[in-house]
């Protein structure tokens, strides 16, 4: 196993469900660099099993010991993958930061927890490689959120003491990371939905995965009785630190508010698409402003929906691209990062983007066979 190499991976499957993002970047110098990306798709099969995961169901304990098997084995194939891709040995590689499908966030319960799958033994074992996962649990203990952490990783390198950013995630669920100049406190949450909505609702309606370039959304106007009655929800009101997730944010949830059959199906898209903007938008404006949007994850390539939350903000709305942070790799890139920071033993100041009490080392690490 290799020390000194700064060769890292990061690997995550987040609210969409859509495959494994699996990213090997190098540490070696100042500034990460990615060295290879690939996305390992889930299989039809897998992915309608782990979204019955999201909500409650029967015999939940036994499908969840199977499931849990099985995406760890999916996170093994595409850890394999990346490095056939890269032509890197896995004994070049100090180790992997999993972060695993979430199938469970519940940080307003009693006792909070979350709950992360994808057997980290499985791909150790698998893989031959180190595995850092379980990031989520010692903040929550320590009285935050468990999230958002990839804030962290935009802090430390997206940061411009020229412009206060945003950095928006926009994948199932959609994030922010303000970072101000002047040294003033970044702030980081989830503000509601992204793409969620919307990918459900195409693929109920047309069978397909999702929006491409939000054209359908794009194609009428939205209904404001129901953009109304969804801005309504009790989660957009509450102060940061806060984190929520599909157990939240799904059709249900939007056909309890109101009934949808009603309406012209294109309606309802433009709807859940001008929520997103709305939700965004606000909450950007709530936390101070800023001078530039920068956006990664999934949502970067809807067009209709940059074009508009630009509108509705007055600021530019880009691509991550644009300052050399590649924004379908980001997620994957901030847990390799935050892999290396566990494996050097850095303590993670999370207090302002999750409210723990403390910063802390995140994760716990499972030795591979090649240590």
């Amino acid at each position: 196993m290799s020390e000194e190499s700064g060769l890292y991976i990061g690997l995550i499957s987040g609210t969409s469900v859509d495959g494994v993002d699996a990213a090997l970047v190098s540490f070696a110098d100042s500034r990460p660099r990615l060295i290879e990306s690939c996305l390992f798709p889930y299989s039809s099969d897998l992915r309608a099993a782990v979204l019955a995961l999201f909500l409650p169901g029967e015999n939940e304990v036994d499908r969840l010991g199977v499931i849990d098997h099985a995406v760890g084995e999916l996170f093994a194939d595409a850890a394999q993958q990346l490095l056939d891709k890269a032509g890197v040995d896995a004994s070049q590689v100090r180790a992997a930061g999993c972060h695993g499908q979430t199938i469970r966030h519940r940080p307003q319960a009693r006792h909070p927890f979350t709950l992360q799958i994808g057997n980290p033994y499985v791909i150790a074992e698998r893989t031959g490689l180190d595995v850092v996962w379980d990031f989520r649990r010692r903040d929550m203990v320590l009285g935050g959120q468990g999230a958002p952490l990839a804030p962290l990783f935009h802090q430390a390198f997206m940061a411009d003491e020229r412009e206060t950013r945003v950095v928006l995630n926009l994948g199932g669920i959609a994030n922010i990371t303000r970072l101000p100049t002047g040294g003033a406190t970044p702030v980081a949450f989830d503000t509601g939905p992204a793409n969620g909505l919307m990918d459900a609702w195409i693929q109920r309606v047309q069978g397909v995965p999702f929006d491409c370039n939000g054209a359908w959304a794009d194609s009428a106007e939205a209904d404001a009785q129901l953009l109304a009655t969804l801005l309504d929800e009790p989660y957009f009101q509450l102060p940061a630190p806060k984190s929520t997730g599909k157990e939240l944010f799904h059709l249900p949830w939007a056909e309890g508010r109101q009934r949808l059959n009603g309406l012209d199906p294109a309606v309802v898209q433009a709807t859940f698409l001008a929520l997103t903007v709305e939700s965004v938008a606000q909450a950007i404006e709530l936390s101070g402003g800023c001078d530039r949007v920068l956006v990664c994850g999934g949502g970067v390539h809807n067009r209709a929906l940059l074009r508009r939350l630009s509108a509705r903000l007055g600021v530019p709305v880009e691509s991550s691209a644009s300052i050399g942070v590649e924004p379908d790799w980001l997620e994957a890139m901030a847990f390799a990062w935050m892999a290396h920071c566990h494996v050097q033993g850095i303590p993670l100041n999370t207090p302002p983007f999750t409210g723990a009490h403390k910063a802390a080392v995140l994760g716990s690490l499972v030795p591979g066979w090649l240590r």
